[in-house]
């Protein structure tokens, strides 16, 4: 008898631990944020064009969005200090990254910030600039903007 009770702890115990090694998957874009030495808290910016794959290659999620520079302006003000070093903080990362772009336009001009791993640093010019994040993954494309205020230190 003292053998059946061990055997029946036993695999109470095995299939309790059978819940604890599933993996679970998030197959939506990641929400990317801004974070900085001189913010107190990450910024999150808002989804433009997106074009993500989910489980089974089906598109989760699409989004086309014509004017992104209206989308930005309607986005709460982000304050940096001019030529300071941003880092991009994503929610998750169910994917592998085939590429990562950071622009940002004033006045209908663009500037294209060089990037390096998650980190990028702002234009040293002061004044306010659309943000533009652009995200190339294998589960696919995806697009962030924002409004960014830039001041002199």
């Amino acid at each position: 008898m003292n053998k059946f009770w061990k055997m029946v702890v036993g695999l109470i115990f095995v299939f309790s631990l059978t819940g604890c090694f599933g993996e679970s998957y998030n197959f939506n874009p990641p929400s990317v944020k801004l974070s900085s030495n001189s913010t107190i808290k990450s910024e999150e910016l808002a989804e433009g064009n997106i074009v993500w794959r989910g489980e089974g290659n089906k598109v989760k999620k699409e989004l086309k969005i014509k004017d992104i520079s209206s989308l930005a302006k309607q986005q709460p003000q982000m304050n940096f200090i001019a030529g300071e070093k941003v880092d991009l903080l994503f929610e998750h990362t169910d994917f592998a990254s085939k590429g990562l772009s950071v622009s940002v336009w004033q006045n209908e001009k663009k500037s294209d910030l060089k990037v390096s791993d998650i980190s990028f640093n702002l234009p040293k010019n002061k004044g306010e600039y659309v943000i533009e994040v652009n995200l190339h993954t294998d589960r696919g494309d995806a697009q962030y903007v924002g409004m960014i205020n830039i001041v002199e230190q």
